[in-house]
């Protein structure tokens, strides 16, 4: 049963959450069945309805009629679930299909109590059964019930899976994943706290939940954090203390710490890439919310910059400090997406085997320099122009940074073989490393989380070994190149006869003789010819033929009419 649903939503649209394509599917496939096993609802002029019963069960097609049917019920009710976070109303519609969808299971299941199916599939519809059910529990908010329903789908799926091979498992142990949530979102409304922090972790592991799920739980715990944010009242940064008033900038605070670990115990880049998305999203959501309030603040701060001596005002500081996790985040993500590109860069020969695209010096460059000029941003927040450790290490930053920018800078100019520029922008690198060692003293606890400086003078002096050999290599074979005997000047054969050289193309397929086709030549132009001597003609005078038929009036008329001629 499992295996026939999966295979069925993923490849009619459930893969991309397109329940509305699934529930076509359905419909059509029950309707070839139907047709298939001559079991049709009477004709087009009168509705009959037929159930299947025991006795019909010749064929297992008669089974996946009642399967469809509650596919078909279950998948409409997920469509108006989707739609029902702008239409309330179609919230009852989803509760009568969900109910429909149980109808069938439990008629599936009762069908297959019959002799004629195994047990495997006796167990399976047990836990479709189940599973339908507690979805329409958990839409009820029934989470007793829905609790029970749901241990009891995951205790035969996995007593399944441990029944059969490890390739026939993995769909059981996947259904079970999909439902563990769920049993722990039922508890923690139960009653059970602890619950609270697995679903917690479940979501940060997973960088966010799908389905049944996701909604209730974003909202439950952004119900927690408000209720922790309560208690909040002030943050500390850098010596200073400032009063939080603003309730969306409390939560996203509380949930920093959580958020931070989660990234750093992300079990892969894709996740990791997802969580770092979600805390920036919640980032500028908060320094929206800071900058409403900032707006009123504007006109009173130059009143306070005088009074304070140039210390800004309360709000503008959380603003900067706000600003300040912003961009270190931002700074942390590229720097992750950096590490991941120098990884593919030396498995670069094995990517080139597979066929696939390699990366480029060029791809890490452009992200050392949006690390950069977030690095700069930091300089210029209000509140922190004299603090001059802060500038300090921020300078110290920017020249680790800078450092693994011209290396890379120069790992591409190697690429090009141009040799003396990759060399001078070695030497750079080695420049910028040595300022931060030597002035690193007191913020070695600061750098801990940059690259190692010490790795990067390694990996350049070895660089630079590398680049020396090949750029005599390369000076010898532009010499050998350059022998006036193999010098080819990419002109035709019938252009250079006075010239021996050896050209191995002329032995090939693709000779160069003439340039075909030929290049234009000019001509002359045709010549335009213009009649000036109409100007300068003297016509006959034409009076006496004028007069002549001037005098010709009605007589002459009357003897052209009968005919008669002067």
């Amino acid at each position: 049963v499992l295996q026939i649903v999966k295979e069925s939503q993923q490849q009619h649209g459930l893969r991309h959450g397109d329940f509305q394509r699934y529930r076509g599917y359905c419909s059509r496939r029950l309707r070839r069945l139907r047709k298939t096993l001559n079991f049709k609802m009477g004709n087009r002029h009168k509705f009959t309805g037929k159930k299947v019963t025991e006795e019909i069960l010749s064929d297992n097609r008669y089974l996946l009629l009642i399967l469809m049917d509650a596919e078909r019920a279950w998948s409409y009710a997920m469509q108006l679930k989707q739609e029902a976070n702008t239409e309330p109303r179609k919230r009852f519609h989803l509760l009568s299909r969900l109910r429909k969808a149980v109808k069938h299971a439990e008629e599936l299941e009762r069908l297959c109590e019959s002799n004629r199916v195994d047990a495997k599939t006796k167990l399976e519809a047990q836990a479709y059964m189940a599973y339908l059910t507690g979805m329409l529990r958990f839409e009820h908010q029934e989470w007793k019930a829905a609790m029970e329903a749901f241990n009891k789908c995951k205790t035969i799926y996995e007593k399944l899976a441990n029944a059969f091979t490890e390739e026939q498992a993995v769909l059981y142990n996947q259904r079970v994943e999909e439902i563990s949530p769920n049993i722990r979102y039922c508890a923690y409304n139960i009653g059970d706290q602890s619950a609270m922090n697995e679903l917690m972790q479940m979501r940060l592991r997973s960088g966010g939940t799908e389905g049944l799920l996701a909604e209730k739980l974003e909202a439950l715990i952004t119900q927690t954090r408000a209720k922790q944010a309560a208690t909040m009242s002030e943050v500390e940064w850098r010596g200073r203390t400032v009063p939080v008033k603003i309730d969306k900038v409390r939560i996203f605070l509380l949930g920093l710490a959580d958020n931070e670990a989660a990234i750093v115990q992300a079990e892969n880049e894709e996740t990791k890439e997802r969580l770092f998305e979600s805390l920036l999203s919640e980032c500028r959501d908060a320094i929206q919310a800071v900058r409403e309030d900032l707006k009123p603040d504007q006109k009173q701060r130059e009143h306070s910059l005088e009074n304070d001596s140039g210390k800004v005002s309360n709000i503008q500081y959380l603003h900067s400090y706000l600003t300040y996790i912003k961009l270190s985040t931002a700074i942390k993500r590229n720097e992750s997406m950096a590490k991941s590109l120098q990884k593919a860069l030396l498995q670069q020969q094995r990517s080139e085997e597979d066929g696939k695209r390699t990366p480029r010096p060029q791809d890490l460059i452009r992200l050392y320099d949006i690390i950069l000029q977030n690095l700069v941003e930091l300089t210029q927040l209000p509140g922190l122009e004299e603090d001059k450790n802060f500038q300090k290490e921020i300078g110290l930053k920017t020249l680790v940074y800078k450092a693994y920018r011209c290396f890379f800078i120069a790992q591409s100019y190697v690429l090009v073989k141009k040799w003396s520029e990759a060399l001078v922008l070695y030497e750079r690198v080695l420049k910028y490393a040595r300022e931060v060692q030597s002035g690193a003293g007191a913020y070695t606890n600061s750098l801990k989380e940059l690259p190692d400086v010490q790795d990067l003078i390694t990996q350049v002096n070895a660089e630079k070994y590398s680049l020396q050999a090949a750029a005599i290599l390369d000076a010898n074979d532009t010499h050998e190149t350059e022998s006036p005997s193999q010098v080819k000047d990419g002109k035709p054969l019938s252009e250079r006869f006075e010239t021996f050289c050896l050209d191995p193309s002329l032995v090939s397929k693709q000779v160069s003789l003439v340039h075909f086709p030929p290049g234009f030549q000019p001509i002359p132009c045709k010549p335009l010819f213009f009649d000036l001597a109409l100007n300068h003609v003297a016509f006959p005078p034409l009076e006496d033929k004028v007069e002549q038929k001037a005098k010709s009036g009605l007589t002459g008329y009357i003897k052209g009419i009968f005919g008669f001629k002067s």
